[in-house]
C-alpha cells in the first residue's frame, strides 16, 4: 500500500524537520499545506517535498485538512501534525503495517501519547486516534439475506505510538476560535462545547475564564445531557468565583451538587472559596471531598494532587501540623503513582 502524508502547518520551524525525519522513508508522497507561516517553515518543508501549497486561514482546521486530503493521490492518507514524532521502534512497526495492510481496512488507529506533558484538554497520557485513512472508500454489500451496504468503516487498532511533543501550548488560540464562532452566532456541537469547557478550565487564564463566562451561562439554559450540563456549570461556577460573583458561584455550584453526586472540581472550588474567606475548617471539608469522595469530570488534578496541596495549607493554618503531615505523605504517594 502507498501512503500520502498530509499536514497543515503554520510557523512550525522549531519542530517540522523532526516530524518529517520520522516520516520521510514511510511516505510515498508528502503534502504540506501552509496556512500563513511567517518563519522558515516552507523552506524547511522544501527539503522534504515539492508538494507545498498555500491555504488562506479562515479559523477552520477542518477546512484546511480537507484541502490537504483533496491533494493526496496514494492508497492511504496519514494525517500528521508538525509537533508529533515517532521513535525508531514505532517507525519499524509503521513500516511493517504498511507492508502488511490489507485493503479491507479503511481506518488505522494509533496510540497518541505524551498528552499530559503539555495537556490542555486530556486527563490521560495515551489514547487511540484515527491517523491512517483509506483515500477512496468502496461501498460493500453485506449479509446473505436482507442485504445492506456496510456503513461503519473497518477500523484496525494498531500498537503504534505517536509521541506528541509541542513546543508551546495552543490553548489561547483554540479558546479564541471557540469564542469567535459563538460571538458570530455560529453553533458548537455538544462535543465542541465539552472540548471548549475542558480547554478553558484546564489551560485558560483567569481573564479568559471570566470573559467567556457569559457564553457558558447562556448555554447552560439549553437542554443537554447530564454530564455536559455538569461540565458547563462547573466552568460557570469557577469563572464566577474568580470574578467575585458569589451569587452566581453558588448558583452553579449548587446545580452540580444537586443534580448528581457532585464532582471533584466543584468541591475543590468550594474549598478555594472558603479558604480565601479564612474558614479553614469548612475549606478542609470541601478539599477532602474533592480528594476522596468524588470523581473529576474535567481536570484530573482536581481529584489527585490539587486538593491535597490545599489540605496541607489549611491544616497548617488551623494549627494541625500532624494532619498536614499526613496529607503531605498522601500527596507524595499520589505523585509517585503518576510517574
Amino acid at each position: 500500500m502507498t501512503i500520502s502524508v498530509c499536514m497543515i502547518v503554520k510557523n512550525e520551524e522549531a519542530v517540522l524537520a523532526r516530524c518529517l525525519d520520522c516520516l520521510k522513508d514511510i511516505a510515498d508522497e508528502i503534502i504540506i499545506v501552509d496556512t500563513g507561516s511567517s518563519d522558515t517553515t516552507k523552506k524547511i518543508a522544501a527539503a522534504y517535498t515539492d508538494r507545498i501549497y498555500d491555504f488562506e486561514w479562515i479559523n477552520d482546521f477542518a477546512a484546511a485538512r480537507n484541502y490537504a486530503f483533496s491533494l493526496a493521490s496514494m492508497d492511504y492518507i496519514y494525517s500528521a501534525d508538525a509537533d508529533e514524532m515517532i521513535d525508531d521502534l514505532n517507525r519499524q512497526k509503521f513500516k511493517i503495517l504498511k507492508a502488511s495492510l490489507i485493503p479491507e481496512i479503511e481506518i488505522v488507529q494509533m496510540k497518541y501519547g505524551n498528552q499530559l506533558e503539555n495537556g490542555t484538554v486530556y486527563n490521560f497520557d495515551e489514547e487511540y486516534r484515527p491517523k491512517l485513512f483509506k483515500r477512496l472508500r468502496q461501498f460493500t454489500w453485506i449479509e446473505p439475506v436482507h442485504e445492506q451496504v456496510r456503513l461503519d468503516p473497518v477500523v484496525f487498532d494498531s500498537d503504534i505510538v505517536i509521541t506528541h511533543k509541542p513546543h508551546d501550548v495552543h490553548a489561547g488560540r483554540d479558546i479564541a476560535i471557540f469564542r469567535e464562532k459563538l460571538e458570530k452566532g455560529q453553533e458548537l456541537s455538544p462535543r465542541l462545547w465539552d472540548m471548549f469547557a475542558k480547554e478553558l478550565f484546564i489551560a485558560g487564564t483567569d481573564e479568559e475564564l471570566v470573559s467567556c463566562c457569559g457564553l457558558f451561562k447562556d448555554y447552560e439554559l439549553n437542554p443537554m445531557d447530564e454530564n455536559l450540563h455538569m461540565v458547563v456549570c462547573t466552568v460557570a461556577a469557577r469563572a464566577s468565583r474568580i470574578a467575585g460573583n458569589q451569587t452566581d458561584f453558588f448558583k452553579y455550584a449548587v446545580k452540580v451538587l444537586a443534580g448528581s453526586e457532585g464532582c471533584s472540581e466543584i468541591c475543590y472550588e468550594m474549598g478555594l472559596f472558603h479558604e480565601k474567606a479564612g474558614d479553614y475548617a469548612e475549606a478542609q471539608i470541601w478539599f477532602y471531598n474533592a480528594a476522596y469522595e468524588t470523581e473529576p469530570v474535567i481536570k484530573l488534578q482536581s481529584h489527585t494532587t490539587d486538593p491535597l496541596e490545599h489540605l496541607i495549607r489549611v491544616c497548617k493554618a488551623s494549627g494541625d501540623p500532624a494532619q498536614a503531615a499526613f496529607y503531605k505523605n498522601e500527596l507524595e504517594a499520589r505523585k509517585n503513582v503518576g510517574r
